[in-house]
């Protein structure tokens, strides 16, 4: 499915739109054993192994749920880490803590760690991203925050290294043939859906 609209906002509203209902139209047992093949796609695909430290995701009832990929992920014995953004409401900020025993609700709705240990974006192994629509060029939709793409915009400035790797998480239903890609728009080097696993043209 290509997107052609010449307005790119009011292009990637609507399709952010169809796109949501869609996700919610998926039922609770759909979504959990959707969830549980992508996990085990990702730990297979990308080799998920004891001292990696990896972002995930605390997932919102429509989005694909990472809790199988976060379960799976600790059991290996890698180093789990959710993004908290900055209380703010004028702040776009994000960082990432070591995900711990108490959650809390974020100003979204999103939970995220109470407290932990702070880690950089940059000292990342792996990163795992909630999505709304992706395609193969690695260009991928958000919900229009920009909290990610501020969070890695440094990998627009390597010409080479891009670390750490972006892997976006969600159903096949979400891919697109071509998406209008936005100035700060930070590619993703894979997606895993609950059908399989996606290199991206970056990765």
């Amino acid at each position: 499915m290509a997107l052609s609209d010449p307005s790119l906002g009011t292009a990637r509203r609507a399709l952010r739109a169809e796109l949501s209902a869609r996700r919610r139209a998926v039922s609770r047992a759909a979504r959990a054993a959707a969830a549980a093949r992508a996990a085990r796609i990702a730990a297979s695909a990308l080799h998920l192994h004891a001292g990696q430290r990896i972002a995930v995701y605390a997932a919102l009832p429509a989005e694909l749920d990472a809790a199988p990929l976060i379960a799976l992920a600790r059991s290996r014995g890698c180093r789990v880490y959710l993004p908290c953004i900055d209380r703010r409401r004028v702040s776009r900020a994000m960082r990432f803590v070591e995900l711990g025993a108490t959650l809390r609700e974020n100003r979204l709705g999103i939970e995220e760690p109470a407290d932990g240990r702070v880690l950089s974006a940059r000292w990342l192994d792996l990163v795992f991203l909630p999505l709304v629509g992706f395609d193969r060029q690695g260009l991928r939709l958000g919900t229009g925050g920009g909290f990610y793409d501020r969070a890695f915009a440094f990998r627009q400035l390597r010409h080479a290294w891009h670390k750490p790797p972006l892997v976006g998480f969600a159903y096949a239903f979400q891919q697109f043939e071509r998406l209008a890609a936005a100035p700060h728009d930070v590619l993703l080097d894979a997606v895993v859906t609950d059908e399989g696993f996606i290199r991206c043209a970056t990765g």
